[in-house]
């Protein structure tokens, strides 16, 4: 029996790529890249972490062996537009000593774990949580995770189906429970999510030129309807 919600978590996909087109999600160059961006936007917008990423990528440093000899002090003054760049040079420090001693430097000796083991690896990191984590299961080491933040919280909720109130695993499992085990698609998925609350699902949402405006709840709710 299909699960409660699964046809409409497919049809906004569907919504969303006809709309937008490919994501093109999570941005970075390379795999080391993307694990480096997804510690550095943590509590910041991305265009503060991609500035960080930049000025990186400008010094050398952009890198496993690029980093590996620098010490969180030495790397602040390079992420400094990433906000609380002190406390992110901690942990962007301990990341490349944790793929050092882990997987002598190499993100793609990641994809050699199963899902639950890196996951529970990367929890062990100073500084990187369970949205962290999975984002670099699944952009950077490409295995299958689904990602939450607080755009799937807030779009489904408004949609009407989430309650709101759910913790990190309840949500990560919806999304799970109801689409194909494919990293392509899931990443895609969350791509898609990122740009709608981005540019029409914001706190102040944009409802009228929605691509999901007539199938959502948030707008008859609103009204009263």
């Amino acid at each position: 029996m299909p699960r409660m919600g699964q046809g409409m978590v497919r049809t906004v996909y569907a919504r969303l790529r006809a709309r937008f087109g490919h994501a093109g999600w999570w941005p970075g160059r390379t795999a080391f890249e993307v694990c480096a961006g997804a510690i550095l936007v943590q509590n910041t917008a991305w265009p503060n972490a991609e500035k960080a990423l930049s000025s990186l990528r400008r010094s050398g440093r952009l890198s496993y062996r690029g980093l590996r000899d620098l010490s969180p002090a030495q790397i602040a003054p390079l992420i400094r537009s990433a906000g609380t760049f002190n406390v992110k040079a901690r942990r962007l420090a301990a990341f490349v000593w944790f793929l050092g001693a882990e997987y002598r430097g190499r993100v793609s000796a990641m994809a050699t774990e199963s899902v639950e083991a890196l996951r529970r690896k990367l929890l062990t990191v100073n500084g990187i949580g369970p949205e962290t984590a999975d984002c670099i299961v699944l952009y950077a080491a490409r295995l299958p995770r689904f990602v939450v933040d607080a755009y799937p919280r807030r779009v489904f909720s408004r949609l009407g189906l989430l309650a709101g109130g759910e913790s990190y695993q309840e949500v990560q499992r919806f999304f799970m429970d109801r689409l194909p085990q494919d990293v392509g698609l899931w990443g895609d998925y969350h791509g898609q999510i990122v740009r709608l609350a981005k540019d029409f699902c914001r706190p102040r949402p944009h409802c009228h030129t929605c691509p999901l405006g007539d199938v959502c709840r948030f707008p008859r709710d609103q009204k009263g309807g």
